[in-house]
């Protein structure tokens, strides 16, 4: 508080008015030492933040943002939080930016792309300094949004060589295209995909398809998609589903890991074996892959890696910095187990 007993406004929340005049500098100077900008004496910044912690003052973002024309936040647009890979993503993505100093907001657009317009309207009205989105699937509203706001943005988990568009992820096509030939490689040719609909689930169905048709033997009815979001529950439900519709399959590729542990429980309670009957595989190596039985084979993705360099990238744009390298390829990895 300032000697006088009063802080800076008659709400009675401390201000940077109320720091400055605790620590003897101008608000200025304040500010500066709090944000780590411009040239301050270091016994000068000892002295504010000193004062702060005995205050302890929270900065307020609106004034910052009000004061900057930006915020210290970055927000990022996932399509879901009930997911450990997401949780792998966001997680990298923090541990960057938090210690340059910004703040992360994040927001679960649910698959949908009317919330993630509603969340991108919502978020760049407080003027965050960048932005991180997945993939690329998103109405022209949202889209004009990202390209009119002048914010700095990266999308992740999908590849794009399009001028301007910057972009960390993995070629989600050739992924699964590389996990059906594998299953070709093993012999199996009745070989179906079972997806809970979103984007990058339908960019690995295109592998599948591909790879199916280059060898002759792709048959659409041995799809399954469904609208509901990936579970392991929705999985067991999925696979007992399609083995009434096709009882000769040799193998399943499912969309990801949790899909394909649904279907190793139930194939486990329904005396199947696994692979001796029918191949299982799954996509993104989540880590009780390793102790599902039998061990699920699967594709191994970075999700860490790629919200590190996201992350990273997007710091360099919203430093102005130029960034040579804008669509950065983290690639996979055929993890092969016993499932398959």
């Amino acid at each position: 508080m300032q000697r006088n007993g009063k802080t800076g406004r008659a709400t009675g929340r401390l201000t940077l008015k109320d720091v400055a005049a605790r620590a003897e500098v101008s608000v200025i100077t304040a500010s500066r030492a709090l944000r780590g900008v411009g040239r301050v004496a270091p016994e000068l910044v000892a002295r504010v933040k000193d004062a702060a912690a005995e205050l302890n003052y929270v900065p307020d973002p609106a004034a910052r943002a009000l004061a900057s024309s930006h915020s210290s936040a970055v927000t990022v647009l996932v399509p879901t939080l009930n997911n450990p890979a997401t949780g792998d993503l966001l997680e990298a993505i923090h541990a960057v930016l938090l210690t340059e100093g910004f703040q992360v907001l994040i927001g679960d657009t649910h698959y949908s792309r009317e919330q993630e317009e509603y969340l991108l309207r919502n978020y760049l009205s407080y003027r965050p300094r960048g932005l991180i989105v997945t993939g690329f699937d998103r109405n022209e509203e949202a889209r004009g949004l990202i390209a009119s706001s002048g914010v700095p943005c990266v999308h992740v988990l999908e590849l794009a060589n399009t001028p301007g568009v910057y972009c960390v992820g993995l070629n989600q096509s050739e992924a699964g295209r590389t996990m059906v030939n594998y299953l070709l490689s093993k012999g199996r040719r009745r070989i179906a995909f079972v997806a809970a609909v979103d984007p990058r689930a339908m960019l690995r169905a295109e592998g599948y398809r591909r790879a199916l048709k280059e060898a002759g033997l792709y048959d659409p009815t041995r799809e399954l998609l469904s609208a509901a979001p990936a579970s392991i529950q929705l999985g067991a439900s999925l696979f007992s589903e399609l083995l009434v519709r096709h009882p000769d399959l040799d193998a399943i590729f499912f969309s990801n890991d949790d899909l394909a542990h649904g279907a190793l429980f139930t194939a486990l309670k329904m005396g199947i074996r696994v692979p001796e009957q029918i191949s299982i595989a799954g996509f993104n190596n989540l880590q009780e892959g390793a102790f599902t039985i039998p061990p699920l084979t699967t594709i191994h993705t970075s999700r860490a890696e790629i919200g590190r360099r996201a992350a990273q990238m997007l710091l360099a744009l919203m430093r102005g910095e130029k960034v040579d390298e804008p669509v950065v390829d983290v690639g996979y990895e055929l993890i092969i187990r016993e499932s398959a």
